[in-house]
């Protein structure tokens, strides 16, 4: 008999699986079936408790959203790993499993986890279909800021020399995102706001974060990064710094001799340019609007 015509049947065995594989590569399954289930390579275990809402399926360009629901009881879930974002952007597929026979199955649906919320002891991950890449923007955008990363293709900043780019240790943390650090006294302040710190030994080794703040204190050099960990960085742990831009054509000129390579528009009219009308003492002699 084959899976359609179980699903046929006026008697059947069935159970939802949920596969989801993190950008890392680690694959994780559930069911909420009762006892674990391995089905096409992957084990999918009960444990968490997960359960699905009603799906919303809409037609032509509109977004397909599901929430999946889950207990923080699995040992392969931890609230550290969702704080760290591990599952933002993950790949979530939807099975539906003949648990009596694991061979007879069909994939319903393949989503990616676009927000996840802790409540109490349980998490709520609201997954979107593929409709949402249709939602983002695509080509560029006229504005007066650069739209390239810097150090990509786009931007050519070599980040890997000396004066953009260094290494230090933590000195001391007073929170899990502010520290105390040793080793950037050459480089002046504000120098790597806006820039990327990597840590490379400690409880947060491989992990990257985002700068918000390099600045000067009685204390030392201290680094404020977005409010993202899960567990403090303690004394002695090491990490490699690259510096910051805030995608203005100024910081571009002048903190990275880069002005030829800007993907911005410096010199767009703003709202008052362009409702503005032509009088008597106005000049017109074809130059920039902005300087």
């Amino acid at each position: 008999m084959t899976f359609q015509d179980h699903l046929q049947g006026t008697v059947t065995t069935l159970c939802y699986c949920w596969r989801l594989t993190r950008r890392d590569g680690t694959v994780l399954g559930f069911t909420d079936h009762d006892r674990p289930l391995t089905v096409d390579g992957t084990l999918f275990e009960p444990e968490t408790g997960f359960t699905a809402s009603e799906a919303r399926a809409a037609l032509g360009l509109g977004i397909d959203t599901v929430e999946m629901d889950g207990a923080l009881s699995s040992d392969r879930v931890n609230e550290a790993d969702i704080v760290d974002g591990l599952y933002d952007g993950a790949t979530v597929q939807t099975l539906i499993v003949n648990w009596n026979a694991t061979g007879e199955f069909a994939v319903l649906q393949q989503a990616t986890v676009a927000k996840l919320t802790r409540i109490d002891s349980r998490f709520v991950a609201e997954l979107e279909g593929p409709g949402r890449a249709l939602d983002f923007v695509r080509g560029r955008t006229i504005e007066r800021h650069c739209s390239a990363e810097l150090g990509d293709a786009r931007c050519s900043v070599n980040l890997a020399t000396g004066e953009f780019s260094g290494s230090g240790e933590v000195v001391s943390s007073s929170s899990f995102d502010t520290v105390v650090v040793a080793g950037l006294d050459a480089f002046e302040q504000g120098w790597f706001a806006n820039g990327v710190l990597t840590w490379t030994s400690g409880v947060r080794t491989g992990q990257t974060e985002r700068v918000i703040d390099f600045r000067r204190e009685a204390q030392g050099a201290v680094i404020v990064m977005w409010p993202a960990v899960s567990a403090t960085p303690q004394a002695g742990d090491e990490f490699l710094i690259v510096a910051g831009c805030d995608k203005s054509f100024a910081t571009c000129k002048a903190k990275f001799a880069n002005a030829i390579n800007f993907r911005g528009f410096p010199h767009l009219p703003g709202n008052d340019s362009a409702y503005a009308y032509v009088t008597a003492d106005g000049e017109f002699d074809g130059g920039p609007l902005v300087p």
